[in-house]
């Protein structure tokens, strides 16, 4: 139809057809794919909605079952008495130590007590022996020096290895310093037969071996 037919047309009063509408799946942009049919609209499979977890097991395999009170009382029981032995060590250890530093500087203290006041006489002939540190030693003296230190005038110290003649003044001062160097102390008091070694007749000869 021309523009002239169809203007004369709507002069008179006629309508213009109208337009067929459109399908909606034929609207611009939409896909022109064919539908999808058997496929869930959720993104994951097995019906789960889309976003949200599934539950998990409880007990996952292989893992600890958890322990009793009981167990638990007792580890801790356990680890209680294994600190307390730990510490024990520790204090027995530290106890042992600090003797032994008392027991050096002691013994120091005496050494220099001591210095350049043996009574020890390079010409001296006799063995006196004693009973020290479950054995029997020995002491060589001059026969004046054996009746002074079976009378208790004179003592015998252990120093260093060697046993030194000393007074009963300087034998004092090393009982309050350290008694564990006291080799031979006699007390004039004591029965005789307290001290078998005191009588030179008992002496015992060089060549024995103990």
């Amino acid at each position: 139809m021309s523009d002239s037919l169809r203007d004369q047309l709507l002069g008179l009063g006629f309508k213009p057809a109208p337009k067929p509408e459109r399908p909606a799946g034929n609207k611009p942009g939409a896909s022109q794919g064919k539908p999808q049919h058997g496929k869930p609209s959720h993104g994951r499979q097995g019906g789960a909605p889309a976003g949200k977890p599934q539950q998990r097991p409880a007990h996952k395999p292989g893992a600890k079952p958890q322990r009793s009170r009981e167990e638990i009382d007792l580890a801790k029981a356990y680890a209680l008495r294994s600190q307390r032995e730990k510490d024990e060590r520790i204090a027995a250890e530290a106890a042992k130590q600090e003797e032994a530093r008392k027991r050096r500087e002691a013994r120091a203290k005496l050494t220099d007590l001591v210095k350049d006041k043996a009574l020890n006489n390079a010409d001296a002939d006799i063995a006196r022996h004693f009973p020290y540190g479950g054995k029997i030693k020995r002491v060589y003296v001059t026969a004046e020096q054996l009746k002074a230190l079976n009378a208790g005038e004179l003592g015998v110290l252990q120093l260093d290895g060697r046993y030194v003649l000393v007074s009963s003044e300087l034998m004092a001062q090393a009982a309050e310093i350290f008694p564990a160097a006291i080799a031979l102390r006699v007390d004039p008091d004591a029965p005789a037969e307290d001290d078998p070694y005191a009588d030179p007749q008992f002496q015992v000869p060089d060549d024995l071996v103990w």
